[in-house]
């Protein structure tokens, strides 16, 4: 039996009555299981107790997860915070260096959502704190009243970038996707190429051309309900397999 890759998936730092807690959705849990048939392990936002180089060399991805949280604006050059939202200063300490290098060094990487925030900035991007509040967009935040299916349900169409990893994943030029998020690139950061943009104008994927690895940044959740989605399965199923293929090359023995 061959063992399944390892992902390493980022944590949200909170206190639970009255303890820290790093803790991560099991929706994402299950996508990685159930999607990409891989073993993913919650990865505690300890920045100063963490190598990162040491837990890149045994894992073959990396999953940054959506999160409640926002980062902190000073991030991205911002020092006043108008954002409705909290903010997990822990996270943001482990996971913006942690992706910078996973993607120098090939490591297989999938954002979402506050992930896909997290990867933009990472990478000398910046973000709308609300997008509600620019002229031009319109809201792509969820009403937290509706049931859960409904909130999590087609909100918008998105324009896959012809050539790009998402089109060819796809096998159309557009999909319906939901919309569960306050917040939304205003600067994206160079090196990159955009895969998809909201019908409002919002880039909402894009790749990193330098990543030597697999790279995908998407602003939705593919991992909702991801084996009912055929667009969520290919995602998650393209994530797997390169995943499988840096495992391989991780158990070859060096000389």
């Amino acid at each position: 039996m061959t063992a399944k890759p390892i992902v390493a998936v980022s944590s949200d730092r909170r206190v639970l009555d009255p303890h820290p807690s790093h803790i991560a959705g099991e929706k994402y849990l299950r996508a990685l299981i159930d999607g990409a048939d891989t073993l993913p392990l919650i990865v505690p936002s300890l920045a100063e107790d963490i190598d990162v180089d040491d837990l890149l060399e045994r894992v073959d991805g990396i999953a940054l997860t959506g999160s409640y949280s926002n980062i902190e604006p000073r991030h991205y050059g911002v020092e006043a915070s108008d954002d409705p939202g909290f903010h997990d200063p822990h996270r943001d300490a482990m996971t913006l260096p942690l992706a910078l290098r996973a993607l120098e060094k090939g490591v297989p990487l999938l954002a979402v959502c506050r992930g896909h925030q997290e990867l933009n900035v990472a990478l000398g991007g910046s973000l709308h704190q609300n997008i509600d509040t620019v002229p031009g967009y319109h809201s792509h935040l969820e009403n937290k009243d509706d049931p859960i299916d409904v909130q999590y349900g087609p909100s918008h169409p998105v324009s896959l970038m012809e050539g790009g990893l998402l089109r060819e994943l796809a096998g159309s030029a557009s999909q319906m996707v939901n919309s569960l998020h306050a917040q939304g690139i205003a600067r994206l950061a160079d090196g990159v190429t955009v895969e998809a943009v909201a019908d409002d104008g919002l880039i909402e994927a894009f790749t990193v051309d330098s990543a030597p690895g697999f790279s995908l940044s998407v602003q939705w959740h593919p991992e909702w309900r991801v084996t009912e989605n055929e667009f969520s399965m290919a995602i998650f199923k393209a994530f797997g397999d390169a995943c499988r293929e840096r495992a391989l090359k991780r158990q070859v023995p060096r000389e």
